[in-house]
């Protein structure tokens, strides 16, 4: 679970809640018409926006904000380099067994495609190519939350204009225009709540990880095209660490290092 999107959302409301009981009541931020008007209209125009397909498959992709897996590029690079000394000791075709083995799909296809003897031009080609169509299904579900965020406020202000019109028709009432003129600004509360606090954040995080993952593929097609050029474990390894942030790189030589010691002390007790 992301801790971050949970904190977020709990802080988010919460402040939001206080600020409006120190002079008011949760009761009087409650209009069934106006939830209606805004949401309704939200949904109602990203789906003349996207094509309903699209649409079901990126609403299931919230998960992702909420439950996204953690990818640990250390750990990527230290599988390539398991594969790499395996092709160096055994030869290319030993990493078919290892291949079998493995949980990433992705590595996987790569790995057998050099088994296979595919020209390396070519194994970057169909590795690229499926790296695209990743990115562009990414983009896609980004883009919807970007739409409902900019639909959003835009029917807030819909249902303000709804609210005045009402108010004007009844303005021999003076008792009336301000439960109606309340009504017309709180489409634009919600308008602009749904979009800030939660589209708008969620199409950010979702390009985030989005940009986590392409990443990680990029550092494994490179890995995997310098085992099928026969280079040194070493030499990939340091052409691999060089994609990541020094934080994280620091942060992959403690784990190196740590996982080391607790090897060489396992070795010591037996």
């Amino acid at each position: 679970m992301d801790i971050s999107t949970i904190t977020g959302i709990i802080l988010g409301t919460t402040f939001l809640i206080i600020g409006i009981m120190i002079n008011g009541t949760l009761g009087t931020y409650y209009d069934q018409a106006s939830i209606m008007i805004v949401l309704g209209g939200t949904i109602a125009a990203t789906l003349i926006s996207f094509p309903l397909p699209k649409f079901i498959e990126t609403i299931r992709s919230v998960k992702h904000v909420f439950f996204g897996k953690e990818l640990n590029a250390g750990q990527a690079i230290d599988k390539i380099i398991e594969l790499a000394n395996i092709a160096r000791k055994e030869g290319l075709l030993a990493l078919e067994e290892a291949a079998m083995q493995l949980d990433d799909d992705f590595l996987k296809k790569g790995i057998l495609l050099i088994v296979d003897g595919t020209d390396p031009e070519l194994v970057r080609n169909i590795l690229e190519t499926e790296l695209s169509f990743v990115e562009e299904r990414h983009s896609t579900g980004q883009s919807l939350f970007e739409t409902m965020g900019a639909f959003s406020p835009a029917f807030g202000m819909i249902g303000t204009l709804i609210g005045l019109i009402n108010m004007l028709k009844t303005l021999d009432d003076p008792s009336s225009v301000g439960p109606n003129m309340a009504v017309a600004l709180i489409t634009t509360f919600y308008g602009a709540v749904m979009a800030y606090m939660f589209f708008l954040p969620m199409s950010r995080k979702l390009k985030l990880r989005s940009k986590e993952e392409i990443l990680l593929k990029e550092i494994l097609v490179e890995g995997m095209l310098s085992i099928q050029a026969g280079e040194n474990p070493r030499i990939i390894e340091e052409k691999l660490i060089a994609f990541l942030s020094p934080k994280i790189r620091e942060q992959a030589k403690k784990d190196k290092e740590k996982e080391s010691g607790e090897e060489a002390y396992a070795s010591t007790a037996r």
